[in-house]
């Protein structure tokens, strides 16, 4: 992904919060040959230093058949949002979109054992519906078991990320507190999701 220095995040606790805050990303194999995609929800955890991905795609999906041993991207979208040239506070300026964005690559491992996808399954809907989570574990093993047949789990241990803060820093701080304050003035709460993004970076004067 293209980034220029200035757009880019480095800090991890806030990069595992996004990666949280977006957890329906789209996977994408075959980098090498044929392209796939699908959009998946995603648990998103710490392993040590390392920042693991957990995911599952119904069986008869045929794109985990195309793991084998080639790295994955996994994108994560944030927050966006069109910048007027009226926003501005100099006359000669183009329209541009703003926007945050992770590209996380790693190299997908499938999850066989019953009881190991069971428990990714629980991490998933303990981070999306706590309050059904006592009601899932009274479902029958065999309910169960019949439900993990026809999927397929996977992680993605992430070897490298791309980032791409795009609020921009390259105005300097008046102009984005500026387009920050257009943007916290709209209806789209993407829009004032994205200003608070701003707020939370603006630059240096």
């Amino acid at each position: 992904m293209y980034s220029p220095p200035y757009n880019q995040l480095n800090e991890k606790t806030e990069l595992v919060r996004f990666l949280r805050a977006n957890n329906f990303p789209v996977l994408v194999t075959g980098t090498g040959g044929k392209l796939m995609a699908s959009h998946l929800p995603v648990t998103v955890h710490e392993d040590g230093e390392q920042i693991v991905l957990e995911m599952h795609m119904a069986k008869s999906n045929p794109q985990w058949q195309e793991f084998l041993d080639d790295e994955a991207l996994v994108i994560f979208s944030g927050p966006h949002a069109y910048v007027s040239p009226r926003w501005y506070e100099e006359s000669e300026r183009v329209p541009t979109w703003n926007y945050v964005a992770v590209h996380a690559y790693g190299v997908p491992r499938i999850v066989s054992e019953k009881n190991e996808k069971l428990e990714s399954q629980r991490r998933l809907i303990e981070s999306i519906d706590p309050q059904w989570l006592p009601k899932h574990d009274t479902l029958s093993r065999e309910y169960l078991d019949r439900m993990l047949e026809g999927i397929v789990n996977f992680s993605i241990p992430v070897s490298r990320l791309e980032t791409r803060w795009k609020l921009s820093q390259n105005r300097g701080r008046r102009e984005m507190e500026r387009i920050a304050a257009q943007l916290e003035a709209s209806a789209d709460s993407a829009a004032r999701a994205l200003a608070a993004l701003t707020r939370a970076h603006l630059v240096d004067e």
